[in-house]
């Protein structure tokens, strides 16, 4: 190769590590992943998330329950994800969410509040994953709180921690509820039962309720009307239908 062909070839073997390194720095920072910030002084929430959740009743009790870290003087909430893989999961609408934790290892922080959305297969093929359905059951022995909505009723029921308590799901799927579990007691017409530690909603856009009602328990009625109002959502308790068991 003569000098002057040489200059020709020199900068496209530039131009080809450039974009070698640009590709490599790419997929670096496409694998790295930002953990969420916990505050160790702030309750730990899970959203249990899988293929097929449906987007409301996920986003609902996760916009209620994040905007309690712009409250002061409170224990706020830490907000998380988690499911069985960290891949991304795929909403019922098609949002992707990329999970922060994977439930099946074993980082996990201590939860303190777990929220189980409905999803997809709530009512068939979920009710068989007996990993997902463990990790529900051990969740349960330490937490403080335990929440579904809408039909992530059946799940909780299907781990068999509602046997004792009073619960509802999806208003349509109330009859269904009770034809899998003919042995639970079980409330219709209302938005949502708070039965000891486990409150079940009716999920749909009744999940910012049955939010923001767990959040006036721990936070006080002012709290709770605060959050609500920066949602716009007009907030009085006692007008929304609901059994609280003593």
């Amino acid at each position: 190769m003569n000098f002057r062909n040489l200059l020709l070839v020199i900068p496209f073997l530039l131009i080809s590590c450039e974009q070698k390194k640009t590709t490599a720095a790419t997929e670096i920072a496409e694998n790295v992943r930002t953990m969420p910030e916990l505050n160790p002084d702030s309750y730990n929430v899970a959203f249990l998330i899988m293929d097929g959740t449906f987007n409301t009743e996920f986003t609902a009790p996760f916009d209620i329950f994040q905007h309690t870290k712009f409250r002061e003087g409170i224990k706020a909430m830490n907000t998380f994800t988690v499911a069985n893989t960290l891949e991304p999961i795929t909403t019922f609408e098609g949002v992707r969410i990329l999970p922060d934790f994977d439930y099946t290892k074993n980082d996990l922080p201590q939860i303190d509040i777990l929220v189980v959305p409905s999803a997809e297969h709530s009512m068939d093929k979920d009710l068989k994953d007996s990993i997902m359905l463990n990790f529900i059951k051990e969740t349960d022995k330490n937490a403080l709180y335990m929440t579904s909505h809408c039909d992530g009723a059946f799940l909780l029921a299907k781990s068999g921690i509602l046997d004792s308590v009073a619960s509802t799901t999806f208003p349509s799927d109330v009859e269904n509820y009770r034809k899998m579990f003919p042995n639970l007691n079980i409330k219709d017409n209302i938005l949502f039962v708070h039965d000891g530690k486990y409150i079940t909603s009716a999920g749909g856009a009744k999940s910012f309720e049955a939010a923001l009602y767990l959040c006036e328990v721990l936070y006080g009625k002012e709290i709770a009307k605060s959050l609500a109002k920066g949602l716009v959502i007009d907030w009085e308790l006692s007008k929304v239908p609901h059994l609280t068991v003593q």
